[in-house]
């Protein structure tokens, strides 16, 4: 069943050359944290280019909850009059999230060190996902959670009174944990330090220094140790929201492996921390090409040029790589399926508690499909077929995940059967304009009579 309605079975078979420009929805997690650092600053702030997928909107939902006033301007144009930090009111009713993991782990840390109470739950998929990775930090600073057994929602988190600043180490590479650290030491008095073993994502400590707030960043022998100084007045700012390369990753891969194809993505954020997935097909010899490489607020933007590309091989992504594009495994899995040789994929453990199981998904549906996969708790092998060489013609169940069943769809795009996702609805979540857009550049896409 799709995440916000009845299923929406959806075939993908094999298509001509895709040609043209893929303008893809706006980054999700710069999105996710514009709309929070903007309830707490003190004033107007202004975003441009907002992902304006469900997962985003619930957030979005959830800020004017707390008491910060929004208004939609336009299609990506936002306008928010924010609270302060501190500010947030107590909800009136439950804050659903709906399928995302990001906003509600944001969103708890926010209001975590505010003497107020928050109740929160999601769709089914959310409802599975562990919080106690987010809600133990929370408790050093004096916030308690209840909810159900194993820290899953529904779950009420009761904010910290007199909220202290901690000095945390994230025990696994998680950009969601570190940012809702980081949100709580916000209204912490003193400095909360936290520290990462890995580098993750950094658009929260991009956007906090964008803010205001006083914050370093240093390298250590413990590891990369970020230092905020707590209770800042936050100024509101204007924030053009580059466009979100783990959905560039679809129209890019889809590019790779369809026979003829040439698509360009423009105006993608290629933040070191999120271009992974991109380093990873050029060294598997992908024609993908940077072009008008630039800086657009903070952010490394680039316009990706992709082409068909027949001699891919597979090779052995590096596991510290995983952090910057965790996201991407489920379509990096695709195409491996047309190289040539094995793909090997390891440290990837958090693949297993994303909106689904997406090592277990993706090696079932691709073994459906006739590909060769062998999977362990924390690493999976794609046994590539060559161009062209994917048998396809199963079905594949998306697990309410939306990338799993993007991957899947790519991969009827150039598979010699059609592929078709059990519920193609979970798309909306992330990439609303998925099925036109992909019509457009030329891929046959249909939905089941219903």
């Amino acid at each position: 069943m799709s995440a916000h309605g009845d299923p929406i079975p959806m075939t993908a078979r094999r298509a001509g050359p895709l040609k043209g420009t893929a303008r893809v929805p706006g980054d999700k997690s710069i999105s996710h944290r514009a709309l929070i650092l903007g309830a707490l600053s003190v004033g107007e702030t202004r975003i441009t280019g907002l992902l304006e997928g469900q997962d985003v909107l619930d957030t979005a939902r959830a800020m004017r909850a707390f008491g910060a006033e929004l208004t939609h301007l336009g299609p990506g144009e936002w306008v928010i009059h924010g609270v302060g930090v501190g500010g947030f009111a107590e909800p009136e009713d439950v804050i659903d999230c709906g399928n995302s993991g990001t906003g509600v782990r944001l969103i708890m840390g926010a209001m975590a060190t505010s003497p107020i109470s928050a109740t929160f739950t999601g769709d089914a998929s959310l409802r599975k996902r562990p919080m106690a990775r987010v809600t133990d930090p929370l408790a050093l600073f004096g916030a308690a959670a209840h909810g159900r057994a194993g820290g899953r929602l529904p779950m009420t988190i009761v904010g910290a009174a007199q909220p202290v600043p901690v000095r945390y180490g994230v025990p696994v590479p998680s950009a969601q944990v570190k940012s809702a650290v980081l949100l709580a030491g916000l209204n912490a008095p003193g400095q909360t330090v936290v520290i990462e073993r890995e580098a993750t994502r950094d658009h929260t400590e991009r956007m906090l220094a964008g803010f205001g707030a006083e914050l370093g960043v240093e390298d250590t022998d413990e590891g990369r140790v970020i230092t905020l100084t707590g209770q800042p007045e936050l100024a509101p700012q204007t924030i053009a929201v580059p466009r979100d390369p783990s959905s560039a990753a679809f129209p890019v891969a889809a590019a790779l492996i369809v026979e003829g194809s040439e698509v360009l993505v423009p105006g993608i954020g290629l933040n070191p921390t999120r271009a992974g997935l991109f380093t990873t097909l050029r060294e598997m010899g992908a024609d993908l090409v940077y072009e008008n490489e630039r800086e657009e607020g903070g952010e490394p933007v680039a316009d990706l040029r992709a082409r068909f590309s027949p001699a891919m091989t597979g090779i052995e992504v590096p596991p510290a790589r995983a952090p910057s594009m965790i996201d991407e495994y489920p379509i990096l899995a695709v195409v491996a399926a047309f190289a040539e040789g094995p793909t090997v994929m390891r440290g990837v453990k958090e693949l297993r508690v994303k909106e689904s199981d997406r090592i277990a998904a993706m090696a079932a549906g691709l073994a459906a499909c006739g590909a060769g996969v062998e999977e362990g708790e924390d690493w999976m092998i794609v046994h590539g077929r060559g161009p062209g060489g994917l048998p396809g013609g199963a079905s594949c169940a998306s697990h309410l995940d939306h990338r799993i069943a993007m991957a899947f769809l790519c991969a009827g795009f150039a598979a010699q059967r059609p592929v078709t996702v059990d519920d193609a609805g979970p798309i909306a979540t992330s990439f609303p304009d998925f099925e036109p857009l992909m019509e457009r550049l030329g891929a046959h896409l249909a939905r089941a009579n219903r």
